[in-house]
């Protein structure tokens, strides 16, 4: 009987094997890959899409529509994670993918959920394709921390900018006191000395809120895009992760210094709960959220995750074209009609 049982068990998994091969091959990109916090970059002719997930997710396409599911960053947990965050067993969260000077800079985040209790991380490599001999991630371990009970801020949901003199930027954050923003050393691998701090986009925090709680104050995974005289702030407001009751959205504010004050269309100060809505929830996706915006050939993409109301809020990659209005804020004209 059990090798009946165990007989069964194994032509169930080959079956769900080929369906997960046929949805792959049929649906492609934004209907059936199933993600969480994607970033995308090119290298030559072929796009490499991280997100979170055990080791970090890795997925490559030709085409942005057809993708193959690479292995993860890392084989096993970085040991100084392990020592950092009590609980976290490998699961990573909300990666960063950046190139500068000939390197892939990787930033990824360790964390507890609903907690500060998270570091940011770095690897790096000197190429994504893994058929390369010189392919190996190095990691260098941590860049920052926050501690629950010392800091009104939580260090994960990294993004790597660079400012008009070439100096390098962390943006990141979730919850809290809201959105942060430092310089980095040289080596992009910590924060510069003297230490140089903003904050960038918040929501309203009730005061009698202790501080170890995350709050009301509903605003996360921030990205920088440089466009044309300014430097576009996309943030997230509401809620992630909660299948069909997920209300995630996308908004946006904007700076003629990277260090703001980021405003949105009506001027107001993102920093005091301000932000446009570029995209959010519709009768097929109950949320949209944790975006990066990047340019390949001259277009400019919008990539993000969103829940979808068909398959009971299952999260999903959707990358859309990004456009801009006569004053100079972008818009997702397919997302609109």
């Amino acid at each position: 009987m059990k090798k009946l049982l165990d007989k069964v068990i194994q032509i169930r998994n080959i079956i769900s094997l080929i369906l997960l091969c046929i949805t792959f091959s049929i649906f492609g990109q934004s209907i059936n890959l199933r993600v969480h916090d994607p970033v995308m970059i090119k290298q030559d002719n072929t796009y490499y899409l991280f997100c979170t997930g055990r080791g970090i997710s890795v997925f490559s396409s030709e085409n942005m529509a057809d993708w193959k599911i690479l292995n993860p960053v890392f084989d096993k947990p970085p040991q100084w994670a392990l020592n950092a965050v009590p609980g976290f067993r490998g699961h990573i969260w909300a990666p960063d993918i950046s190139y500068h000077n000939g390197k892939y800079y990787l930033y990824y985040s360790v964390s507890a959920f609903g907690k500060n209790t998270s570091c940011i991380g770095l690897a790096t490599n000197s190429t994504l394709n893994p058929g390369d001999p010189n392919f190996k991630w190095t990691d260098h371990g941590k860049v920052i921390q926050s501690v629950p009970g010392r800091d009104l801020w939580n260090a994960i949901d990294p993004n790597l900018a660079f400012d008009e003199t070439g100096t390098g930027w962390l943006v990141f954050g979730s919850f809290w006191k809201g959105i942060k923003l430092f310089k980095l050393n040289e080596e992009l691998n910590a924060p510069s000395e003297p230490q140089e701090w903003y904050t960038v986009s918040s929501r309203p925090r009730d005061y009698y809120t202790d501080e170890q709680n995350a709050g009301e104050g509903a605003v996360e995974a921030p990205f920088i895009f440089k466009k044309n005289n300014y430097y576009y702030l996309f943030v997230s407001f509401d809620f992630c992760c909660r299948g069909l009751e997920s209300n995630y959205k996308i908004v946006v504010g904007r700076s003629e210094k990277i260090t703001g004050p980021y405003l949105d269309k009506e001027g107001r100060n993102m920093v005091l709960g301000g932000g446009s809505i570029v995209m959010e929830g519709n009768k097929n996706w109950t949320g949209v959220g944790h975006n990066a915006v990047y340019t390949f050939d001259g277009i400019d993409w919008l990539i993000c995750h969103g829940y979808d109301a068909s398959e009971n809020g299952m999260s999903k990659l959707i990358i859309m074209k990004m456009e801009w209005d006569e004053k100079g804020w972008p818009i997702i004209p397919e997302w609109q009609e």
